[in-house]
């Protein structure tokens, strides 16, 4: 089933860890103090889109085009290694005064700075600062689509769409419903739909994603940051549990975030694919700059001279034709 959005719970580690459910030009870049939301300067289509990522800045972004561990990436065996959630340690405080909800330009994000949301990875406790979300989601769960720090973590969850079952359907036959969580969040979507601008959200239950993640296992590898400057290094742990959201409430989101996925990445540890499209081109061009040049034969200066000549002749016999009647055209 395909997934048509994903949840990214960022997780940034400098000098204090921090945990992000995706991680360049959003929250996890500070802010001076007061300062508003800054709108992206990249995008996912077009001049700015993934393809000329490193163009918009040669210096900062050269990973997009040439790291050979980028994300996201097909999630086949063999590219994670898998743990089971209850043998982790993730604790996020639901949020009763709701949390700031702002439009990054290419994502929304749902600012959790200081709400005290913890991960441990492999000993390293990383600090929640906001989670956000993609259009369509942009790993791609075998073969289905589904800022700077010193070290980043992310915890990606796929989203799936389900019908809003009746209360007789519940009581018929038990349904899988919406999440309780993303529709609240959405509910707000329609206040926030211009670049730049922000709001609160309702208050939020977060103990139902922690209880749904730690109740599957996470699929856990090394990539890198799916924004520019894609820097790697990335710890990724994918859930195989999967939120679930209205269609209603997705048509609302989805008209206000867009399409903000990149393109699932190479296998790890092979050739970046802009590398390889780069070198690609450049084999017919070398090729045809070796070939000889062939030119025209020259033409004889006597048939060069003749031809004004012989085209004079021509117009003149078709004029006599014509006064004769036996012109034919």
């Amino acid at each position: 089933m395909h997934s048509i959005f994903s949840l990214l719970f960022p997780l940034a580690a400098s000098v204090t860890p921090a945990l992000a459910f995706c991680g360049a030009h959003t929250h996890l870049d500070r802010r001076a103090e007061g300062e508003g939301v800054k709108v992206s300067s990249f995008g996912y289509t077009g001049t700015n889109g993934p393809l000329l990522w490193t163009q918009l800045d040669t210096a900062e972004n050269q990973l997009c085009s040439t790291g050979s561990n980028q994300s996201p990436i097909n999630m086949v065996e063999g590219q994670f290694s898998l743990i089971s959630g209850s043998d982790v340690e993730l604790t996020i405080p639901d949020v009763p005064e709701g949390a700031p909800f702002e439009n990054l330009g290419t994502n929304v994000e749902v600012v959790m700075k200081d709400v005290g949301g913890q991960f441990v990875l492999e000993g390293k406790t990383y600090t929640l600062e906001q989670f956000h979300f993609h259009h369509p989601s942009e790993h791609v769960d075998n073969n289905v689509s589904l800022p700077k720090a010193e070290e980043i973590a992310v915890i990606g969850v796929y989203i799936d769409l389900v019908d809003v079952p009746s209360v007789i359907e519940l009581h018929i036959l038990p349904r899988a419903t919406p999440s309780t969580l993303l529709e609240t969040i959405f509910s707000s979507v329609g206040e926030i739909a211009t670049p730049g601008t922000s709001t609160t959200t309702k208050p939020l239950i977060m103990s139902e994603v922690v209880t749904l993640l730690k109740g599957g296992n996470f699929q856990r590898y090394t990539g890198s940051l799916t924004t520019p400057p894609c820097s790697e290094n990335v710890a990724w742990s994918v859930a195989t549990e999967k939120l679930l959201l209205s269609k209603a409430t997705y048509q609302a989101a989805r008209d206000v975030i867009g399409f903000n996925a990149r393109y699932p990445q190479n296998k790890l540890g092979e050739p970046n694919l802009l590398s390889i499209a780069v070198a690609a081109a450049q084999v017919p061009a070398e090729t045809a700059a070796e070939a000889p040049v062939e030119t025209p034969a020259e033409i004889p200066a006597e048939t060069v001279a003749e031809a004004p000549a012989h085209a004079t002749a021509v117009r003149r016999r078709q004029r006599i034709q014509k006064k004769r009647g036996t012109w034919v055209e």
